[in-house]
């Protein structure tokens, strides 16, 4: 299994970024490769769900889950005990 080593990059550092911002510590990212896919899971102890913005032209931020939601081929939230669980599955290169 071959994924986007670019697009990756990108999905995780999005999704690491927004929990820095956004969520509390501890942090933990997680990487699991499956048969077909590719999982980035983001945990953080905040309770707040994230959501889409939509970011105006001079905006500096608000597109993080924008660029996960069009690169990747799934994303989603999960409560976990204290906090959540940001994650987002990325196929192979040519999957689909």
């Amino acid at each position: 299994m071959a994924v986007d080593t670019f697009v990756v990059s990108v999905v995780v550092s999005e999704l690491v970024t927004n929990a820095i911002r956004y969520g509390a510590a501890p942090i933990v990212l997680r990487l699991i490769k499956g048969e077909r896919t590719l999982i980035c899971e983001v945990t953080d102890s905040a309770p707040t769900a994230p959501h889409l913005r939509h970011a105006k032209a001079v905006d500096e931020g608000g597109r993080g889950l924008q660029i996960c939601g069009s690169l990747a081929d799934s994303w989603g939230v999960r409560y976990v005990g204290e906090g959540k669980t940001v994650w987002a599955e990325i196929a192979p290169e040519g999957a689909g």
